[in-house]
């Protein structure tokens, strides 16, 4: 195996300059550098990262705390993160937090462990104090889909709020006005600010909120199927619904076609996130868009400009959009 000593030989350069290279310092002559790097070619030299970390206090990896593994929420997050992070020559560490605030610590906790130079964190159980004492005091990290006071900077987010508020109106302009609501959990932040955009949307409406109109699910399918069969149950008739999530709408579907109903005239639904199978499920979904890949593309981008010395654009905040596809229809009623 090629040393660094065979790489500065080969290229004709003292060893500070092979290692200013491996660095990624920016004041190497283009020359020498070229140089430095056909040599490494040559020699098929592979740096060695521990040696490398040593050198540097770095371990050019990332870690990344998500909520969940088996949504493409999630998955659309990492993919993001780690595609960003791997043109920089960056790597992840991927660890599960499950909106638990003991396990996101423990989560939080290995990855420090692990030596990652930054998190990426997708946490709503760990209170905004604590995210900023981390923050201050043990490593830089990144907040997707969340605003904490004090780390303004640090946090890349969604107005979940004006995305309830478009999903309420798109069917209170159908015509709709018993429009039934199947939420994410109350304890989770962008849950709370969804079920208030669709409040507002009724309110400007002059449509009273009625709270038998809505059930709390947990962001699942399953959620969707029981949720709708205990909204039927409550009978307070309703021609809309609108789920916090794709996930819930699927299965509220999924549930109202067993019933025999025909979607959307029977039953017109809304769903949020927009996630890969909203545009393949029958009807195709009507949903809120969720950009969560750029969001995480654009936590990454900020990890890499505050750690490692880029000059990415980051933009914070994310406007969500209305994609109206098959599922709703005007009502006369």
């Amino acid at each position: 195996m090629a040393t660094i000593y065979q790489v500065a030989e080969r290229a004709g350069v003292s060893l500070s300059t092979v290692s200013r290279v491996l660095n990624g310092k920016t004041t190497v002559n283009a020359t020498l550098k070229a140089k430095v790097e056909k040599a490494m070619l040559e020699l098929n030299y592979r740096p060695n990262s521990v040696a490398r970390s040593l050198a540097t206090s770095r371990s050019d990896s990332v870690g990344i705390l998500v909520s969940e593994l088996n949504t493409p929420f999630f998955g659309d997050l990492m993919q993001g993160v780690e595609s960003t992070l791997r043109v920089a020559d960056k790597h992840v560490i991927i660890t599960v937090g499950h909106n638990n605030l003991e396990t996101e610590q423990d989560a939080v906790e290995f990855l420090i462990s692990r030596n990652c130079d930054a998190l990426i964190m997708h946490a709503e159980a760990m209170r905004d104090e604590d995210l900023v004492a981390l923050n201050e005091k043990r490593l830089p990290i990144a907040l997707v889909n969340r605003q904490v006071t004090g780390l303004e900077n640090n946090c890349i987010a969604l107005d979940n709020e004006k995305g309830g508020y478009l999903a309420t109106s798109h069917l209170l302009e159908l015509g709709h006005k018993d429009i039934a609501y199947i939420s994410g959990p109350m304890k989770i932040r962008d849950a709370c600010h969804r079920l208030k955009g669709h409040k507002r949307a009724l309110e400007e409406a002059g449509v009273p909120y009625n709270p038998m109109l809505t059930y709390e699910g947990n962001y699942e399918e399953e959620d969707g199927k029981i949720g709708l069969l205990e909204l039927l149950s409550r009978d307070t008739p309703f021609s809309a619904l609108v789920c916090a999530n794709d996930w819930m709408a699927s299965g509220a579907m999924s549930c109202a076609r067993d019933l025999g109903m025909s979607l959307p005239q029977d039953l017109s639904i809304v769903g949020f996130d927009d996630v890969v199978f909203a545009h393949h499920v029958y009807p195709r979904l009507t949903t809120v868009s969720n950009p969560i890949a750029d969001m995480a593309k654009m936590s990454a981008q900020y990890i890499l400009n505050t750690l490692y010395g880029h000059t990415h654009h980051v933009q914070h905040l994310f406007e969500p959009t209305l994609v109206v596809r098959e599922s709703t229809m005007a009502h006369d009623g």
